[in-house]
């Protein structure tokens, strides 16, 4: 056999992306919201570990408005492969990335007096009007300029010929719990900016506030567009926030059955001896870990193996996680075993492992290693 990548083995350790399943979340999402308001597809991360490109090509098919990103390194990637539409820079640049965010068509977000005066030299050098978006910290306190002293920098960016105010954004701290005390007091120093600034008539085409969370709880945030990450991928943000009928998550994290052992009372297993058979068992070994992403646990969660919760015994380790199969006889060598999905009737949710990693789901999603094969499913539109 000639030797080639065509013909390369496939990991036994993999994500499955399925694209129908994204494309039928984003039906919903725009059957839920208002005819008007717009969408904002974040990709940034690889799009929580979903893949940017993937995810993008089924946003676009999905008539956002634009894509949001976060390094200018993830945004000229998408370039590169051929996605022409809007997309937001979300953070602070660099004076030295100005000239490339220009180049490649991309809109900035503003904070500040440098970038405004320095993008808007370079747009007039270039005989060029460039879009920004103005970000305003309502209590977030990490970008953006204050909401009591925005003003200034508004009407600066409006003085510029060579700058086009297209939008004003803010960001909630805390928007999918049930207290929205502090989103709406964000909520209403937004609104006192943009009433400050219809006084002095100065419009915008976005306005833009509301994250996954906001879009679900706070329908009175929503005003032209919001920025979705999280809920397209089938995720919902908390366990409080309201919920959309049918949104199913996209990713699930597989691995095959690499060795199988039997231990006899008294037998230890993994690194620094976290387990010691009570008395005689069969354990299987996968082939992924905490390099993966996988929580490094000791003798707590499960995987889905034949329908049924295998436990994970010992500790995890950087390439392996070991399962206790004795009340599954069944299992044999390279049966396909869930980490995180669903298989049959059981389901071992995101929020499962953000459990055992002690942290959230965004967290979670984003930190599955590339060096697993990202697996597309049903690339095609849904029916």
């Amino acid at each position: 056999m000639q030797l080639s990548a065509a013909n390369f083995p496939a990991r036994p350790a993999w994500v499955e992306i399925d694209l129908r399943r994204l494309r039928r979340n984003f039906q919903l999402i725009n059957r839920d919201k208002s005819p008007a308001l717009r969408l904002l597809s974040v990709v940034k991360d690889e799009a929580y570990g979903h893949g940017a490109l993937e995810v993008s090509k089924v946003a676009l098919e999905s008539e956002v408005a634009f894509l949001g990103l976060s390094t200018l390194e993830e945004a000229i990637a998408l370039r590169d492969r051929g996605i022409t539409a809007p997309m937001l820079l979300f953070g602070e640049r660099q004076e030295a990335e100005l000239p490339w965010c220009l180049e490649r068509g991309l809109t900035v977000c503003v904070n500040e007096q440098h970038t405004v005066l320095k993008l808007g030299q370079l747009a007039a050098a270039q005989n060029r009007q460039a879009p920004v978006h103005l970000k305003i910290n309502t209590g977030m306190s990490r970008y953006g300029v204050r909401w009591s002293e925005a003003l200034p920098l508004i009407e600066l960016i409006c003085s510029r010929k060579s700058l086009a105010l297209e939008g004003v954004m803010s960001h909630f701290a805390q928007s999918d719990e049930a207290d929205k005390t502090f989103a709406l007091l964000q909520l209403e120093r937004f609104g006192s900016m943009l009433r400050s600034m219809a006084d002095r008539g100065v419009s915008v085409r976005y306005r833009h506030l509301c994250n996954s969370g906001g879009f679900l709880d706070l329908p009175q945030a929503h005003f032209d567009m919001v920025r979705l990450g999280i809920l397209p991928l089938g995720v919902f943000p908390s366990s409080v926030c309201r919920r959309l009928a049918g949104i199913e998550p996209v990713m699930t994290v597989k691995a095959r059955i690499a060795a199988i052992q039997d231990l006899e009372k008294g037998d230890v297993v993994g690194y620094g001896m976290r387990y010691t058979a009570p008395a005689r068992r069969r354990i299987a070994v996968l082939p992924i870990g905490y390099g993966d992403g996988f929580p490094r646990v000791r003798n707590q969660g499960f995987v889905l193996l034949h329908g049924r919760r295998a436990p994970i015994i010992g500790g995890i380790a950087m390439d392996t996680t070991i399962v206790d199969i004795t009340d599954i006889p069944q299992t044999g060598m390279w049966d396909e075993a869930v980490l995180m999905g669903r298989q049959g009737t059981e389901e071992i949710t995101v929020h499962d492992v953000a459990k055992l990693k002690n942290s959230v789901s965004y967290d979670v999603l984003t930190s599955w290693r590339w060096r697993l094969p990202r697996v597309y499913l049903n690339d095609a539109p849904v029916a």
